[in-house]
């Protein structure tokens, strides 16, 4: 039998041991913060990181670590912003916009038909004018040399599986025949606390691992989506001189990249390329109950102007630099899709209508069997509304060994 004294040393010990076996599986949590399937991140650095060369040394952990403690400045690095530099079209070869100091314009508040409107349009048209806010991730070195397509996707804070899933399908950042293929990742800021406290810092975290998401100081809404096309375009503008086409789309499309080559060699003789599956003669919706309903005071035109469904377009460099231009001479739209038709329309460009984008899905019919018929989508650029693990069984089967009759003449 044990003495009294001895339990109580082997006592302290268990209870010594227990405590190191928790603080040890909380660090390794905490560097991992994956709890589910939604949060399994890739454990991969980043080619543009050069400081970490020594990761394989210190085992997997070593990226997590850094990232979650407290960063220290290198001695030497300047703590102010480098002087902005602007080109001869008046362009800044850096994002010049550091504070968003915007106070509602008052002006046309006394006005009957503003009275008349509902609560999200005269929020929006009291700050149409806050045109620019700074960036919160900002990656120019994405654009740097020359790159033949730039796959653009928006997206939101929470929806980290459907960037992920597009990472490991049609977003894989590659080389095809010489042609180099870059993507990115379009996000404003969270729209409640509760991101903010949360998603926030895993969105940091997400991009400190691939290092391919632009983030705005402006709050994700669907009339802020607006403002990520003219912040794009001004990213664009100022970052982007080597991009020769530009793909833009939705986080829940399927995307073959290999049509878009296709379709781009075949006409590279084309000037202001911009493609999709374009709506001619769309009437303003003017019923209230839809989500893209337009009251008369913000737009009394009988038709918009011909544009591009935004789940997928593909546009080149060179116009895209015509866009950003054309677009600071025009009010804000709180129709993302209608404000660039706008844009089109100033520029006097018309926007090719192409069978190979189906932003609707490819039948009517929702319930057809054909919607998800894989040699169809071997044959379509853009498909729209696929969620996460629709997107990958899809990927699967089109990249596999499938037989088709024959391909769709579509290109």
């Amino acid at each position: 039998m044990m003495a009294s004294r001895d339990k109580w040393r082997v006592y302290k010990r268990v209870c010594l041991m227990m405590f190191l076996a928790v603080v040890t599986l909380t660090v390794v949590q905490r560097g991992n913060i994956s709890t589910g399937p939604q949060f399994q991140l890739e454990r991969q650095t980043r080619m543009e990181i050069s400081d970490d060369g020594d990761l394989h040394k210190k085992g997997p952990y070593a990226l997590a670590s850094r990232f979650w403690k407290p960063m220290k400045s290198k001695q030497g690095a300047p703590t102010t912003e480098e002087p902005h530099h602007i080109t001869q079209d008046g362009v800044s070869k850096s994002w010049d916009i550091t504070s968003a100091n915007c106070s509602a314009n008052l002006n046309f508040t006394s006005t009957e038909w503003f009275a008349g409107l509902e609560p999200n349009f005269k929020q929006f048209l009291l700050y149409r004018h806050c045109r620019y806010f700074p960036m919160t991730i900002n990656h120019p070195e994405k654009c740097s040399g020359e790159i033949h397509l730039l796959m653009v996707v928006k997206s939101i804070i929470t929806q980290h599986d459907r960037r992920e899933v597009i990472r490991k399908t049609w977003g894989k950042e590659q080389v095809i025949n010489g042609k180099r293929i870059k993507t990115l990742f379009l996000l404003g800021a969270p729209s409640n606390e509760a991101e903010k406290a949360n998603h926030q810092k895993l969105l940091e975290y997400e991009d400190y691992i691939y290092g391919d998401i632009l983030q705005w100081d402006f709050m994700d809404s669907f009339f802020n989506l607006t403002l990520k096309e003219t912040h794009f375009l001004k990213w664009f503008s100022s970052y982007c001189p080597g991009v020769r086409y530009i793909f833009k789309g939705d986080d829940d499309v399927f995307v073959s990249v290999q049509n878009i080559l296709e379709y781009l060699e075949i006409s590279s003789d084309v000037k202001n390329i911009f493609a999709g599956d374009v709506i001619f003669k769309a009437k303003p919706i003017r019923k209230k109950d839809n989500k893209y309903y337009i009251p008369q005071a913000l737009y009394n035109k009988t038709h918009y102007p011909p544009y591009a469904g935004g789940g997928g377009f593909l546009m080149d460099g060179p116009l895209a630099r015509k866009l950003y231009s054309v677009s600071e001479t025009l009010e804000l739209y709180p129709i993302d899709d209608v404000f660039l038709g706008m844009c089109l329309e100033a520029l006097q460009v018309v926007p090719i209508r192409h069978n190979a984008f189906k932003t609707f899905g490819l039948m009517k019919n929702k319930k057809s069997k054909l919607n998800r018929e894989p040699c169809f989508f071997r044959s379509m650029i853009v498909v729209h509304k696929l969620l996460p693990k629709e997107l990958m069984d899809m990927w699967k089967l089109v990249n596999s060994n499938l037989v088709c009759a024959q391909k769709v003449q579509l290109l």
